[in-house]
């Protein structure tokens, strides 16, 4: 793993300031701890800091074709890469290193920018055609690595972090308000638009093209759901196949890869199927914490460690290292992202990086096979419309009148969405009825923030992926649009930035696009079928796994801040968000501020996530506007 960078600047009478690529590589010196280069010829230059994974020796960075006429600087791992290389050198390609990196540019000396297809793996890169006078960049599939760009008249800024963007002295630091807007919406920001107006993601599936000072961007890739009439003895079998092909080629490493374990399903199968399969000793790596309130997942961790023959490796935190954290966070994460997990990544992945450089997580397993429990609801829910019919909206008063007695949190959340369209089955579990934000947008926003925002901005970003999802089956369809907004501009994004901070890189099997697409390929049924979620994968794993495990409800790396903040945390919530700093910042009034404070108190942290989305804003301001 590794961090890039560059600039190219469209008119030829100028060149890019050496010092400039200096100082974006040591802002992101933590992806790429041991070694850096650069390139520069003539209007542009290149940056590279090395995380060394494959061909310790000879895979320095930038890397060239044979004439020097091609140049990359790449971030990510190419997991078919030696499949690629024999091919080829058939073709007559030279190669002179074993890096996965030198296959990308031959693949594009043979197919141009189409060779991205043939990648199978996690990747984002930047490649300069000499002769063409044409920059590329391309981010993988799904959205493992991030990949930014920052667009002006006569220039364009590309890095793997933001904090690289800015050393750019012509990068202004101008706030994006609808996106503040967007974070308080989803507690995190789906979309190509970043927080700092100007400054673009580029979008998972995607490459870019700069040429004669345009730029062209084109999606290469879209997971398509087509619910393929496979049995389901037969989804089990080919399931397993892929789980074990997947996991091989993500073991590939020239170094020790360990494995970060959540206790659940999909960490435990990425242990089961690595045993036998590496070279180094198996490792292990999980985190509890002390006093704590929620389940804690290390005693499964340990039954999957000691079952699987792994050195397991274990460690507790408190609510004082957690704050301590905050700040890091912030600054690691670049974006106002409300992910309370995070904290349990950053520091199991500081303890690992003592043993290893690569983590192996279950990522992506909920997204790919239905695992979140959202959608086994939306599921029973969409049953119970079908079998109420017109008698919808009289059960949903009925229900809505029962919950003013018992106070059921389920039934308050789902019997509004029983006569509405699907749309609000989603934005029901992303925004209203489940953000305070969203209810009470007047209350909370100052007369003056409140002109600068548009509502419907906010949500008009997801409702695309409405459109493109597929229309007969409402769980595949939220699986899409999922796969298209919270997993990489949230899970993924914390799991790259929380593991580079500690110069780790992060694989995640279970985002192989050929696992996906076989996922996309099968029944909704087959994911969530009666109580049951992930329901293949448990059915295909029942006599891999433990039953402990597999029958377990899903935790995932707890993290007790609703605890913490209502607790020994009041004081620092209070603190932040009613410093003189937060409250001039012109977007809240402080007597719904002290509202949500003193609500989440007596709902017992009911309103956790709205405050610390608070905090984590105020604490990114501090970072990157007022320094």
């Amino acid at each position: 793993m590794c961090g890039i960078c560059g600039k190219i600047i469209f008119d030829d009478s100028s060149i890019v300031d050496a010092s400039l690529i200096a100082s974006m590589m040591d802002t992101i010196r933590h992806r790429g701890p041991d070694d850096e280069g650069v390139y520069f010829d003539s209007q542009i230059g290149l940056g590279h800091r090395r995380l060394s994974i494959i061909d310790l020796q000879t895979g320095h960075q930038p890397l060239s074709n044979e004439d020097g006429s091609v140049w990359i600087v790449f971030n990510g791992e190419i997991y078919n890469h030696q499949e690629l290389i024999n091919t080829l050198k058939t073709r007559g390609h030279i190669f002179k290193t074993k890096s996965d990196t030198e296959v990308i540019v031959h693949l594009y000396e043979e197919y141009s920018e189409s060779c991205i297809e043939q990648l199978r793996g996690m990747f984002a890169f930047a490649i300069w055609d000499r002769n063409k006078k044409r920059l590329i960049l391309a981010r993988d599939r799904v959205g493992i690595k991030p990949l930014y760009y920052w667009k002006s008249s006569n220039s364009l800024v590309f890095a793997s972090e933001i904090k690289a963007i800015l050393e750019d002295p012509s990068v202004t630091r101008e706030i994006n308000f609808n996106m503040i807007d967007r974070f308080l919406s989803f507690f995190f920001m789906p979309g190509e638009e970043t927080i700092l107006r100007g400054i673009y993601k580029l979008l998972p599936g995607h490459y870019l093209v700069c040429q004669n000072g345009k730029i062209d961007i084109h999606e290469y890739w879209d997971l398509k759901f087509s619910e393929d009439q496979m049995s389901l003895r037969e989804a089990e079998i080919r399931f397993l196949e892929l789980l074990d092909e997947t996991l091989r080629l993500h073991m590939i490493s020239d170094v020790p890869v360990g494995f970060l374990l959540s206790g659940g399903i999909d960490s435990t199968a990425m242990l089961a199927f690595a045993a036998g399969k590496s070279i180094f000793p198996l490792s292990s790596y999980t985190l509890g914490f002390s006093k704590a309130v929620i389940a804690d997942e290390r005693p499964y961790a340990k039954l999957a460690a000691e079952r699987y023959g792994s050195e397991h490796h274990e460690m507790t935190i408190t609510s004082k290292e957690f704050i301590e954290f905050m700040p890091k966070y912030v600054w690691h994460m670049e974006e106002p992202v409300c992910e309370p997990q995070a904290v349990a990544l950053y520091y199991v992945s500081k303890m690992a990086s003592h043993y290893v450089k690569v983590l192996i997580s279950g990522e992506g397993g909920d997204e790919a096979f239905g695992g979140y429990t959202i959608y086994r609801n939306i599921n029973w829910l969409e049953h119970l419309k079908k079998i109420f019919g017109p008698m919808n909206k009289i059960i949903k008063k009925s229900l809505i009148e029962i919950n003013h007695l018992f106070k059921s949190q389920k039934v308050g959340k789902y019997a509004p969405l029983l006569d509405i369209p699907f749309d609000s089955y989603y934005f029901s579990r992303t925004s209203n009825p489940f953000r305070f934000f969203n209810s009470h947008i007047q209350d909370i926003y100052t007369k003056d923030f409140l002109l600068q925002i548009n509502k419907n901005y906010s949500l008009g970003n997801i409702k695309k992926y409405f459109e493109k999802g597929n229309r007969n089956s409402f769980v595949n369809r939220m699986l899409y649009i999922d796969t298209k907004t919270s997993l990489p501009d949230d899970l993924l994004l914390k799991a790259d930035k929380m593991t580079m901070a500690n110069s780790l890189e992060l694989r995640v099997p279970f985002l192989d696009h050929k696992l996906l697409e076989f996922a996309a390929s099968l029944p909704s049924n087959y994911k969530v079928r009666g109580i049951n979620t992930k329901y293949l994968p448990k059915k295909a794993l029942k006599n891999q796994l433990p039953n402990a495990i597999l029958r377990r409800r899903k935790a995932g790396f707890p993290v007790p801040y609703e605890s913490w903040l209502q607790t020994e945390l009041s004081s620092w919530v209070d603190d932040i968000l009613l410093d003189s700093r937060t409250l001039n910042r012109g977007y809240f009034k402080r007597s719904c501020i002290e509202y949500i404070i003193n609500e989440n108190k007596r709902l017992k942290g009911a309103l956790s996530k709205e405050v610390l989305s608070l905090i984590i804003l105020e604490l990114w301001h501090r970072a990157f506007i007022d320094k």
